[in-house]
């Protein structure tokens, strides 16, 4: 600027200097100003990201076996391992015989016997006890549940022609159910449904709403017998537990 003649002249140069500040300053508070809007945006997501609920979802299911596993325990003696293997092969003989009626070859199966020396054992203390002991198991694997419980009630039959049937507490019956894929998938999406509307109890009483899914994990599938009375009907059950983001109304 020159002060000179009474005149008021600017320089190009500072002119372009200040108005260069200007810009900047400007620029400055512009960049100050998004990085604020940015950063706030930044910190309400992740608070945002921060609420979830963690609930669990039960479907539960009654179904009937659908295969049934019996084993038919007898047991024979005698003094000598020949006579016994005779024994255990005519029990074994009038018992698929018994079942033949009702039931194929390929339903019908025959374990090795279990020989036990009572005389080894120290147990020849009776008089009239035979040396020898063997337990003997034909098992019948079937999905006909009905047909086999019939026959079951008539196993006194096999006891009159003279086969000495026992209670084992190794081989005893089984109902099993083996169809769990068939319900699997309508099971898993009962107890999701299940979740979430214990996500939406939640979200309700804490004055907020259910967002999308934060994670999922399908719990293990247990069978067991509906009681202890009816093993033939099953009770499946499964558990998930699923996370929910929570959302400001």
């Amino acid at each position: 600027m020159d002060m000179r003649s009474g005149e008021v002249n600017f320089c190009v140069g500072d002119f372009m200097n200040e108005r260069n500040v200007v810009v900047a300053g400007t620029l400055v508070a512009f960049g100050l100003a998004v990085g604020g809007f940015f950063i706030g945006n930044g910190l309400l997501r992740a608070r945002s990201a921060d609420r979830f609920v963690t609930v669990k979802g039960l479907a539960e299911r009654e179904v009937a076996a659908n295969l049934v596993i019996w084993p038919i325990t007898y047991t024979v003696t005698a003094d000598d391992l020949s006579t016994l293997q005779t024994r255990t092969d005519d029990g074994a003989a009038k018992i698929r015989a018994f079942l033949a009626g009702e039931f194929d070859d390929a339903e019908i199966g025959l374990t090795v016997p279990r020989v036990d020396d009572r005389q080894a054992q120290g147990m020849m203390r009776q008089a009239r006890m035979e040396r020898y002991v063997a337990e003997s198991t034909v098992t019948v694997r079937s999905s006909r549940i009905d047909v086999v419980r019939a026959a079951m009630e008539r196993t006194g039959e096999l006891v009159k022609q003279g086969v000495a049937l026992i209670r084992s507490y190794e081989n005893t019956t089984e109902y099993l159910f083996t169809s769990l894929d068939e319900i699997k998938p309508e099971m898993i999406q009962e107890a999701t449904k299940d979740a979430r509307r214990a996500a939406q109890q939640f979200a309700e009483d804490s004055g907020s709403r259910v967002g999308g899914i934060r994670n999922a994990q399908q719990g293990y599938f247990s069978i067991n017998d509906r009681d202890r009375f009816s093993p033939e009907f099953k009770k499946v059950r499964v558990v998930t537990t699923v996370q929910y983001f929570l959302e400001d109304n």
